[in-house]
Protein backbone atom coordinates (compact mmCIF):
# COMPACT_ATOMS: atom_id res chain seq x y z
CA UNK A 1 0.00 0.00 0.00
CA UNK A 2 1.46 3.34 -1.06
CA UNK A 3 1.50 6.08 1.51
CA UNK A 4 0.47 9.50 0.15
CA UNK A 5 2.50 12.52 1.13
CA UNK A 6 0.75 14.76 3.62
CA UNK A 7 0.35 18.41 2.68
CA UNK A 8 3.06 20.67 4.01
CA UNK A 9 5.58 17.83 4.61
CA UNK A 10 8.85 17.40 2.74
CA UNK A 11 10.09 14.06 1.33
CA UNK A 12 12.64 11.98 3.26
CA UNK A 13 16.22 13.10 2.55
CA UNK A 14 17.79 10.96 -0.18
CA UNK A 15 14.53 9.44 -1.37
CA UNK A 16 14.41 11.31 -4.71
CA UNK A 17 18.09 10.56 -5.36
CA UNK A 18 17.54 6.81 -4.96
CA UNK A 19 14.53 6.91 -7.29
CA UNK A 20 16.45 8.86 -9.93
CA UNK A 21 19.39 6.45 -9.79
CA UNK A 22 17.02 3.50 -10.24
CA UNK A 23 15.40 5.18 -13.26
CA UNK A 24 18.75 5.97 -14.81
CA UNK A 25 19.95 2.36 -14.36
CA UNK A 26 16.81 0.92 -15.97
CA UNK A 27 16.71 3.46 -18.76
CA UNK A 28 19.90 2.26 -20.45
CA UNK A 29 20.17 -0.75 -22.83
CA UNK A 30 19.97 -4.15 -21.23
CA UNK A 31 22.87 -6.60 -21.50
CA UNK A 32 22.68 -10.22 -22.54
CA UNK A 33 23.47 -12.74 -19.79
CA UNK A 34 24.30 -16.30 -20.89
CA UNK A 35 24.95 -19.41 -18.80
CA UNK A 36 26.29 -22.74 -20.12
CA UNK A 37 24.89 -25.82 -18.33
CA UNK A 38 26.60 -29.19 -18.79
CA UNK A 39 25.81 -32.32 -16.80
CA UNK A 40 23.26 -30.46 -14.69
CA UNK A 41 25.81 -27.88 -13.48
CA UNK A 42 26.61 -24.35 -14.61
CA UNK A 43 30.00 -24.64 -16.33
CA UNK A 44 30.34 -21.02 -17.46
CA UNK A 45 28.45 -17.75 -17.14
CA UNK A 46 29.06 -14.41 -18.82
CA UNK A 47 27.47 -10.99 -19.28
CA UNK A 48 28.09 -9.55 -22.72
CA UNK A 49 28.86 -5.93 -21.80
CA UNK A 50 29.61 -4.88 -25.35
CA UNK A 51 26.69 -5.43 -27.71
CA UNK A 52 28.20 -7.75 -30.31
CA UNK A 53 27.57 -11.14 -31.87
CA UNK A 54 27.72 -14.21 -29.60
CA UNK A 55 29.30 -17.25 -31.30
CA UNK A 56 29.57 -20.88 -30.23
CA UNK A 57 31.38 -23.88 -31.68
CA UNK A 58 34.56 -25.93 -31.52
CA UNK A 59 36.85 -23.09 -32.62
CA UNK A 60 38.82 -21.27 -29.92
CA UNK A 61 37.86 -17.91 -31.44
CA UNK A 62 34.26 -18.32 -30.31
CA UNK A 63 32.93 -16.68 -27.16
CA UNK A 64 31.78 -20.11 -25.90
CA UNK A 65 33.78 -23.19 -26.97
CA UNK A 66 31.39 -26.15 -27.28
CA UNK A 67 32.79 -29.36 -28.84
CA UNK A 68 29.29 -30.53 -29.82
CA UNK A 69 28.81 -32.75 -32.89
CA UNK A 70 26.56 -31.57 -35.79
CA UNK A 71 27.55 -27.97 -34.97
CA UNK A 72 29.60 -25.72 -37.24
CA UNK A 73 33.02 -24.56 -36.11
CA UNK A 74 31.56 -21.05 -35.64
CA UNK A 75 27.85 -20.42 -35.25
CA UNK A 76 26.19 -17.10 -34.35
CA UNK A 77 23.64 -18.14 -31.80
CA UNK A 78 22.83 -14.52 -30.88
CA UNK A 79 23.19 -12.14 -33.81
CA UNK A 80 22.98 -8.35 -33.58
CA UNK A 81 20.79 -7.01 -36.41
CA UNK A 82 19.97 -3.26 -36.55
CA UNK A 83 20.93 -2.84 -32.89
CA UNK A 84 18.68 -5.68 -31.67
CA UNK A 85 19.53 -9.23 -30.74
CA UNK A 86 18.11 -12.16 -32.72
CA UNK A 87 18.17 -15.81 -31.69
CA UNK A 88 19.45 -18.24 -34.35
CA UNK A 89 18.83 -21.99 -34.08
CA UNK A 90 19.13 -24.98 -36.44
CA UNK A 91 17.13 -28.12 -36.98
CA UNK A 92 17.67 -30.52 -34.09
CA UNK A 93 17.95 -27.74 -31.50
CA UNK A 94 15.16 -27.51 -28.95
CA UNK A 95 14.23 -25.03 -26.29
CA UNK A 96 11.79 -22.40 -25.11
CA UNK A 97 11.46 -18.65 -25.39
CA UNK A 98 9.56 -16.49 -22.89
CA UNK A 99 8.56 -12.93 -23.72
CA UNK A 100 5.79 -10.49 -22.89
CA UNK A 101 3.38 -12.42 -25.18
CA UNK A 102 3.99 -15.78 -23.43
CA UNK A 103 6.11 -18.92 -23.55
CA UNK A 104 6.66 -20.69 -26.89
CA UNK A 105 8.66 -23.72 -28.00
CA UNK A 106 11.26 -23.30 -30.69
CA UNK A 107 9.54 -25.99 -32.79
CA UNK A 108 6.42 -23.78 -32.92
CA UNK A 109 8.46 -20.64 -33.70
CA UNK A 110 10.05 -22.30 -36.78
CA UNK A 111 6.93 -21.57 -38.81
CA UNK A 112 7.03 -17.87 -37.87
CA UNK A 113 10.84 -17.44 -38.03
CA UNK A 114 12.78 -16.44 -41.09
CA UNK A 115 16.05 -17.94 -42.28
CA UNK A 116 19.32 -16.01 -42.43
CA UNK A 117 22.30 -16.41 -44.73
CA UNK A 118 23.56 -19.44 -42.81
CA UNK A 119 20.25 -21.25 -43.19
CA UNK A 120 19.35 -20.94 -39.51
CA UNK A 121 15.98 -19.91 -38.09
CA UNK A 122 16.06 -16.35 -36.73
CA UNK A 123 13.73 -14.89 -34.06
CA UNK A 124 13.91 -11.32 -32.75
CA UNK A 125 14.39 -10.93 -28.99
CA UNK A 126 12.88 -8.14 -26.92
CA UNK A 127 14.55 -6.56 -23.88
CA UNK A 128 12.43 -8.70 -21.53
CA UNK A 129 12.96 -12.03 -23.37
CA UNK A 130 14.49 -15.04 -21.66
CA UNK A 131 14.69 -18.74 -22.39
CA UNK A 132 16.89 -21.76 -23.03
CA UNK A 133 18.43 -23.46 -26.06
CA UNK A 134 19.34 -27.19 -25.92
CA UNK A 135 22.22 -28.28 -28.20
CA UNK A 136 23.01 -31.96 -27.64
CA UNK A 137 24.17 -32.38 -24.04
CA UNK A 138 24.66 -28.62 -23.55
CA UNK A 139 21.97 -26.12 -22.53
CA UNK A 140 22.24 -22.35 -22.99
CA UNK A 141 20.21 -20.20 -20.56
CA UNK A 142 19.85 -16.54 -21.54
CA UNK A 143 18.11 -13.38 -20.36
CA UNK A 144 18.51 -9.60 -20.52
CA UNK A 145 19.67 -7.82 -17.36
CA UNK A 146 20.21 -4.11 -16.59
CA UNK A 147 23.70 -2.82 -17.08
CA UNK A 148 25.69 -2.58 -13.83
CA UNK A 149 26.26 0.94 -12.54
CA UNK A 150 29.44 2.64 -13.60
CA UNK A 151 32.01 2.48 -10.86
CA UNK A 152 33.41 5.89 -9.91
CA UNK A 153 37.08 6.47 -10.40
CA UNK A 154 39.12 5.99 -7.23
CA UNK A 155 40.27 9.25 -5.72
CA UNK A 156 43.06 10.00 -3.30
CA UNK A 157 42.24 11.29 0.19
CA UNK A 158 41.85 15.01 0.63
CA UNK A 159 44.89 15.18 2.90
CA UNK A 160 47.06 13.74 0.13
CA UNK A 161 45.60 16.03 -2.54
CA UNK A 162 46.19 19.13 -0.41
CA UNK A 163 49.91 18.29 -0.09
CA UNK A 164 52.07 20.34 2.26
CA UNK A 165 49.42 22.98 2.80
CA UNK A 166 47.71 20.79 5.42
CA UNK A 167 50.84 20.37 7.60
CA UNK A 168 50.71 22.02 11.00
CA UNK A 169 54.06 23.76 10.92
CA UNK A 170 53.91 24.96 14.51
CA UNK A 171 53.56 21.46 15.91
CA UNK A 172 56.18 20.12 13.49
CA UNK A 173 58.77 22.74 14.52
CA UNK A 174 58.13 22.18 18.23
CA UNK A 175 58.54 18.38 17.82
CA UNK A 176 61.78 18.80 15.82
CA UNK A 177 63.31 21.15 18.41
CA UNK A 178 62.30 18.80 21.24
CA UNK A 179 63.99 15.81 19.55
CA UNK A 180 67.13 17.88 18.90
CA UNK A 181 67.42 18.98 22.53
CA UNK A 182 66.92 15.45 23.85
CA UNK A 183 69.60 14.02 21.54
CA UNK A 184 72.06 16.75 22.54
CA UNK A 185 71.52 16.03 26.26
CA UNK A 186 72.00 12.28 25.77
CA UNK A 187 75.13 12.87 23.70
CA UNK A 188 76.64 15.06 26.41
CA UNK A 189 75.87 12.46 29.11
CA UNK A 190 77.44 9.51 27.28
CA UNK A 191 80.47 11.35 25.86
CA UNK A 192 83.80 12.38 27.43
CA UNK A 193 83.73 16.01 26.31
CA UNK A 194 83.07 17.31 29.81
CA UNK A 195 85.47 14.95 31.65
CA UNK A 196 88.31 16.85 33.48
CA UNK A 197 91.85 16.38 32.22
CA UNK A 198 93.96 14.36 34.68
CA UNK A 199 97.55 15.42 35.60
CA UNK A 200 98.72 11.84 35.27
CA UNK A 201 97.96 11.73 31.56
CA UNK A 202 101.19 11.46 29.57
CA UNK A 203 101.44 11.78 25.86
CA UNK A 204 102.97 9.04 23.75
CA UNK A 205 106.02 11.13 22.87
CA UNK A 206 106.72 11.89 26.55
CA UNK A 207 106.43 8.18 27.41
CA UNK A 208 109.00 7.27 24.75
CA UNK A 209 111.43 9.91 26.03
CA UNK A 210 111.13 8.61 29.58
CA UNK A 211 111.89 5.07 28.39
CA UNK A 212 115.05 6.28 26.63
CA UNK A 213 116.32 8.00 29.79
CA UNK A 214 116.02 4.89 31.97
CA UNK A 215 119.40 3.53 33.22
CA UNK A 216 120.77 0.26 31.91
CA UNK A 217 119.97 -2.86 33.96
CA UNK A 218 122.76 -4.16 36.27
CA UNK A 219 124.94 -7.01 35.03
CA UNK A 220 124.14 -10.39 36.55
CA UNK A 221 127.23 -12.47 37.44
CA UNK A 222 127.21 -16.26 37.43
CA UNK A 223 127.57 -17.77 40.89
CA UNK A 224 129.75 -20.82 41.44
CA UNK A 225 128.79 -23.59 43.83
CA UNK A 226 131.67 -23.79 46.32
CA UNK A 227 131.69 -26.46 49.05
CA UNK A 228 132.39 -25.36 52.58
CA UNK A 229 135.98 -26.00 53.58
CA UNK A 230 136.70 -26.73 57.20
CA UNK A 231 140.05 -25.01 56.91
CA UNK A 232 138.56 -21.83 55.48
CA UNK A 233 138.35 -19.05 57.87
CA UNK A 234 135.41 -16.72 58.22
CA UNK A 235 135.53 -13.56 56.18
CA UNK A 236 138.39 -14.99 54.10
CA UNK A 237 138.09 -14.31 50.35
CA UNK A 238 137.70 -17.29 48.09
CA UNK A 239 140.37 -17.87 45.45
CA UNK A 240 138.23 -18.38 42.37
CA UNK A 241 141.07 -19.09 39.89
CA UNK A 242 142.37 -21.94 42.07
CA UNK A 243 138.92 -23.55 42.20
CA UNK A 244 138.57 -23.28 38.48
CA UNK A 245 141.98 -24.91 38.00
CA UNK A 246 141.12 -27.69 40.40
CA UNK A 247 137.89 -28.33 38.56
CA UNK A 248 139.71 -28.47 35.25
CA UNK A 249 142.22 -30.99 36.56
CA UNK A 250 139.48 -33.31 37.93
CA UNK A 251 138.66 -36.24 35.64
CA UNK A 252 135.00 -36.91 34.85
CA UNK A 253 133.95 -40.57 34.53
CA UNK A 254 133.26 -41.61 30.95
CA UNK A 255 129.85 -42.88 29.71
CA UNK A 256 129.47 -46.70 29.42
CA UNK A 257 129.89 -48.13 25.97
CA UNK A 258 127.02 -50.15 24.44
CA UNK A 259 127.34 -53.98 24.59
CA UNK A 260 127.95 -55.91 21.40
CA UNK A 261 125.84 -58.84 20.19
CA UNK A 262 128.18 -61.48 21.66
CA UNK A 263 128.00 -59.94 25.13
CA UNK A 264 124.21 -59.70 24.94
CA UNK A 265 123.92 -63.37 23.89
CA UNK A 266 126.23 -64.48 26.69
CA UNK A 267 124.30 -62.56 29.32
CA UNK A 268 120.97 -63.90 28.03
CA UNK A 269 122.29 -67.47 28.18
CA UNK A 270 123.38 -67.05 31.79
CA UNK A 271 119.95 -65.66 32.74
CA UNK A 272 118.25 -68.67 31.08
CA UNK A 273 120.42 -71.12 33.05
CA UNK A 274 119.56 -69.34 36.31
CA UNK A 275 115.81 -69.53 35.44
CA UNK A 276 116.09 -73.25 34.70
CA UNK A 277 117.79 -73.92 38.03
CA UNK A 278 115.11 -71.97 39.88
CA UNK A 279 112.40 -73.79 37.91
CA UNK A 280 113.86 -77.18 38.83
CA UNK A 281 114.15 -76.31 42.50
CA UNK A 282 110.56 -75.05 42.61
CA UNK A 283 109.20 -78.18 40.88
CA UNK A 284 107.43 -79.60 43.94
CA UNK A 285 104.23 -79.95 41.97
CA UNK A 286 103.11 -79.47 38.36
CA UNK A 287 105.49 -77.16 36.57
CA UNK A 288 102.69 -75.18 34.96
CA UNK A 289 101.04 -74.63 38.33
CA UNK A 290 104.22 -73.19 39.85
CA UNK A 291 104.84 -70.89 36.91
CA UNK A 292 101.31 -69.73 36.16
CA UNK A 293 99.89 -69.76 39.69
CA UNK A 294 102.74 -68.45 41.84
CA UNK A 295 104.20 -66.20 39.21
CA UNK A 296 107.81 -67.02 40.13
CA UNK A 297 108.99 -67.09 36.52
CA UNK A 298 107.69 -65.74 33.24
CA UNK A 299 105.74 -68.11 30.98
CA UNK A 300 108.59 -68.03 28.46
CA UNK A 301 110.56 -70.29 30.86
CA UNK A 302 108.41 -73.26 29.77
CA UNK A 303 109.53 -72.82 26.18
CA UNK A 304 113.14 -72.68 27.35
CA UNK A 305 112.64 -75.86 29.37
CA UNK A 306 111.34 -77.68 26.31
CA UNK A 307 114.49 -76.78 24.35
CA UNK A 308 116.98 -77.41 27.19
CA UNK A 309 118.27 -80.47 29.02
CA UNK A 310 115.50 -80.35 31.62
CA UNK A 311 113.09 -83.18 30.92
CA UNK A 312 109.36 -83.58 31.35
CA UNK A 313 108.32 -86.51 33.44
CA UNK A 314 105.41 -88.80 32.61
CA UNK A 315 102.57 -89.95 34.78
CA UNK A 316 99.33 -88.26 35.72
CA UNK A 317 101.02 -84.88 35.91
CA UNK A 318 103.95 -83.30 34.10
CA UNK A 319 106.91 -82.90 36.49
CA UNK A 320 110.26 -81.13 36.02
CA UNK A 321 113.50 -82.41 37.59
CA UNK A 322 116.06 -80.10 39.08
CA UNK A 323 119.05 -82.25 38.00
CA UNK A 324 117.84 -82.82 34.46
CA UNK A 325 117.23 -86.16 32.76
CA UNK A 326 114.04 -88.01 32.03
CA UNK A 327 112.03 -89.50 34.83
CA UNK A 328 110.92 -93.12 34.57
CA UNK A 329 107.83 -93.46 32.42
CA UNK A 330 108.44 -90.31 30.33
CA UNK A 331 107.82 -90.61 26.62
CA UNK A 332 110.78 -88.44 25.74
CA UNK A 333 108.85 -85.61 24.07
CA UNK A 334 109.28 -81.96 24.93
CA UNK A 335 106.67 -79.38 25.65
CA UNK A 336 106.18 -78.87 21.91
CA UNK A 337 104.67 -82.39 21.70
CA UNK A 338 102.13 -81.99 24.45
CA UNK A 339 99.39 -81.33 21.88
CA UNK A 340 99.98 -84.77 20.34
CA UNK A 341 99.92 -86.67 23.68
CA UNK A 342 96.90 -88.74 24.69
CA UNK A 343 95.17 -87.34 27.72
CA UNK A 344 93.01 -90.34 28.63
CA UNK A 345 90.18 -92.38 27.23
CA UNK A 346 88.00 -89.38 26.62
CA UNK A 347 90.39 -87.87 24.10
CA UNK A 348 91.30 -84.24 23.77
CA UNK A 349 87.64 -83.14 23.75
CA UNK A 350 84.78 -82.44 21.33
CA UNK A 351 83.58 -79.29 19.61
CA UNK A 352 80.06 -78.22 20.57
CA UNK A 353 78.27 -75.68 18.39
CA UNK A 354 75.90 -73.33 20.18
CA UNK A 355 72.89 -72.23 18.09
CA UNK A 356 70.87 -69.09 18.63
CA UNK A 357 67.31 -69.03 19.97
CA UNK A 358 64.59 -70.41 17.73
CA UNK A 359 61.84 -67.99 16.79
CA UNK A 360 58.39 -68.40 15.33
CA UNK A 361 56.35 -65.99 13.16
CA UNK A 362 52.80 -67.35 12.86
CA UNK A 363 50.15 -65.76 10.62
CA UNK A 364 46.55 -65.84 11.78
CA UNK A 365 43.40 -65.91 9.64
CA UNK A 366 43.38 -63.25 6.96
CA UNK A 367 40.71 -60.57 6.84
CA UNK A 368 39.87 -57.40 4.95
CA UNK A 369 37.63 -56.29 2.12
CA UNK A 370 37.67 -57.13 -1.58
CA UNK A 371 38.65 -60.36 -3.31
CA UNK A 372 42.34 -61.21 -3.87
CA UNK A 373 42.70 -64.75 -5.22
CA UNK A 374 46.30 -65.39 -4.13
CA UNK A 375 46.30 -63.53 -0.80
CA UNK A 376 47.02 -66.67 1.27
CA UNK A 377 49.91 -67.75 -0.99
CA UNK A 378 51.59 -64.34 -1.00
CA UNK A 379 51.25 -63.95 2.79
CA UNK A 380 52.70 -67.46 3.29
CA UNK A 381 55.75 -66.48 1.21
CA UNK A 382 56.31 -63.48 3.50
CA UNK A 383 56.58 -65.56 6.71
CA UNK A 384 60.30 -66.27 6.23
CA UNK A 385 61.02 -62.53 5.88
CA UNK A 386 58.91 -61.77 8.97
CA UNK A 387 60.81 -64.41 10.96
CA UNK A 388 64.14 -62.89 9.85
CA UNK A 389 62.99 -59.45 11.04
CA UNK A 390 62.13 -60.86 14.46
CA UNK A 391 65.44 -62.78 14.64
CA UNK A 392 67.37 -59.54 13.96
CA UNK A 393 65.28 -57.63 16.52
CA UNK A 394 66.26 -60.03 19.33
CA UNK A 395 69.75 -58.50 19.20
CA UNK A 396 68.27 -55.24 20.54
CA UNK A 397 65.85 -56.84 22.99
CA UNK A 398 66.35 -60.57 23.79
CA UNK A 399 62.95 -60.68 25.56
CA UNK A 400 61.03 -59.12 22.65
CA UNK A 401 57.69 -60.74 21.82
CA UNK A 402 54.29 -59.63 20.60
CA UNK A 403 52.13 -59.31 17.50
CA UNK A 404 51.67 -56.94 14.56
CA UNK A 405 48.39 -56.39 12.70
CA UNK A 406 49.16 -55.36 9.11
CA UNK A 407 46.52 -53.61 6.98
CA UNK A 408 47.70 -53.98 3.37
CA UNK A 409 45.98 -51.85 0.68
CA UNK A 410 46.20 -53.60 -2.72
CA UNK A 411 46.02 -51.46 -5.87
CA UNK A 412 44.29 -52.17 -9.18
CA UNK A 413 47.35 -53.95 -10.62
CA UNK A 414 48.03 -56.06 -7.52
CA UNK A 415 50.76 -53.75 -6.18
CA UNK A 416 50.84 -52.75 -2.52
CA UNK A 417 49.56 -49.18 -2.27
CA UNK A 418 50.22 -48.83 1.45
CA UNK A 419 50.77 -50.73 4.73
CA UNK A 420 49.47 -49.61 8.15
CA UNK A 421 50.94 -51.52 11.17
CA UNK A 422 49.42 -51.87 14.64
CA UNK A 423 51.88 -53.53 17.04
CA UNK A 424 51.47 -54.85 20.58
CA UNK A 425 53.84 -56.38 23.11
CA UNK A 426 57.54 -55.59 23.53
CA UNK A 427 58.57 -55.64 19.87
CA UNK A 428 61.26 -53.05 18.99
CA UNK A 429 60.52 -50.37 16.39
CA UNK A 430 63.15 -51.94 14.09
CA UNK A 431 61.09 -55.16 13.86
CA UNK A 432 57.91 -53.22 12.96
CA UNK A 433 59.74 -51.21 10.29
CA UNK A 434 61.34 -54.36 8.81
CA UNK A 435 57.98 -56.20 8.67
CA UNK A 436 56.31 -53.20 6.97
CA UNK A 437 59.14 -53.06 4.39
CA UNK A 438 58.70 -56.79 3.67
CA UNK A 439 54.96 -56.33 3.20
CA UNK A 440 55.42 -53.38 0.83
CA UNK A 441 57.52 -55.52 -1.50
CA UNK A 442 54.73 -58.10 -2.01
CA UNK A 443 52.87 -58.52 -5.32
CA UNK A 444 49.31 -59.85 -5.48
CA UNK A 445 47.03 -60.77 -8.33
CA UNK A 446 44.77 -57.99 -9.63
CA UNK A 447 41.86 -57.80 -7.16
CA UNK A 448 38.28 -57.96 -8.33
CA UNK A 449 36.66 -54.53 -8.20
CA UNK A 450 39.85 -52.54 -8.73
CA UNK A 451 41.19 -52.52 -5.13
CA UNK A 452 41.15 -54.54 -1.93
CA UNK A 453 42.33 -54.51 1.70
CA UNK A 454 44.08 -57.52 3.25
CA UNK A 455 44.44 -57.71 7.06
CA UNK A 456 47.32 -59.96 8.19
CA UNK A 457 47.81 -60.71 11.95
CA UNK A 458 51.41 -61.87 12.68
CA UNK A 459 52.46 -63.24 16.09
CA UNK A 460 56.16 -63.46 17.11
CA UNK A 461 57.23 -65.93 19.82
CA UNK A 462 60.72 -67.04 20.95
CA UNK A 463 60.76 -70.83 21.41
Amino acid sequence: MTQQQQPGTSPRPGQMTAVMRALVGNAGPRLLRIAVVQGGRVAEERIVKQRTHVTIGASEKNLFVLPTPNLPATFRVFELVAGEYHLNFLDGMTGRLASATGISDLNVLQAQAKRNAQGAYQVRLTHDARGKLVIGDTTLLFQFVPAPPIQPRPQLPVAVLRGTSSIDWNTTIIAAVSFLVHFMVLGAVYSDWLDPVSDDDVSVSGLLDSLKNLPAPPRVEDKLDVKDDDTAKPNQPVNVPKLAAAGASAKTPGTPKPMNEHAVATLSHEIDEINMVVLGVAASGPATANVLKNGDLPTAALDNAAASAAAVGGGSEFQLRASGGIRPGATGVGLTGIGNAKLGAQGPGTVVSVAGPKVSASVGPLGGTGNVSDAARVVASLRAGFRGCYQAGLADNPDAAGSIRLTIRVGAGGEVAGVSPASSGTLPASVVACVVARAKGAQFEAPQGGSAVVVVPVTFVKQ
